[in-house]
């Protein structure tokens, strides 16, 4: 089977992002998993068992094959994420641990 039939991308699907057929696993997931968290495809698999050690790899033969498509994905998320962070302020358990270190140093 084609790395083509392995991936496939649909708008309402992850926004459109490069996934593993059939699921909403995407290239990128394969990718961090395997690369930068140090995990075989058969643990990768052992994790979704709906994929397969073909599927595994046929995500990172396309990681590779668009990697400045996907890093630039990635980088994109991550903004989104920092613009969402910073829009609603701080989160409620930084709150509290911020009035908990506020209350030790009183105390102290």
């Amino acid at each position: 089977m084609p790395v083509v039939e392995h991936i496939e991308r649909h708008p309402d699907r992850c926004g459109g992002k490069p996934c593993i057929s059939g699921t909403r696993i995407r290239v990128w997931d394969i990718h961090v998993w395997h690369d930068l968290r140090g995990q075989t495809p058969a643990e990768i698999v052992a994790a979704f068992p709906q994929i397969t050690v073909a599927d595994v790899h046929a995500a990172l033969a396309y990681y590779l094959d668009h990697r400045d498509e996907i890093e630039r994905q990635m980088e994109d998320a991550d903004e989104q994420v920092r613009r969402i962070q910073a829009a609603s302020g701080p989160s409620l358990l930084s709150r509290i641990r911020a009035e908990e270190a506020d209350d030790d140093s009183v105390s102290s």
